[in-house]
C-alpha cells in the first residue's frame, strides 16, 4: 500500500483568484512551494498544511486528505 497526502490548493486558490505567488507572500514562502505542494511532489510541514487551512478558512480535511491506495510502498529510509 502507499500512503498519499492529496490537496484542494488548486482549487481553493482559485476560488479566491490568488496567484500562487500571493499565496506565497501571504504565508511567507516560495512560489516554488506552492507549485510543488499544488503537484503533489511537496508534503507540508504540520504548521504549514495548518496554515494553508487557516489562510482559506477552511477545516484541515477540506485542504488535505490522507489517502491510501494499492500498489507498492516506498522504502522511506
Amino acid at each position: 500500500m502507499l500512503a498519499l497526502l492529496r490537496n484542494r490548493l488548486v482549487v481553493l486558490r482559485a476560488e479566491k483568484r490568488w496567484t500562487q505567488q500571493e499565496v506565497a507572500d501571504r504565508l511567507g514562502v516560495s512560489r516554488q512551494t506552492i507549485h510543488s505542494l499544488e503537484n503533489n511532489k511537496y508534503t507540508p510541514s504540520l504548521i504549514l498544511a495548518f496554515e494553508l487551512a487557516r489562510l482559506f478558512d477552511k477545516d484541515i480535511n477540506e485542504v488535505f486528505q490522507y489517502v491510501i491506495e494499492e500498489g507498492e510502498c516506498q522504502d522511506r529510509s
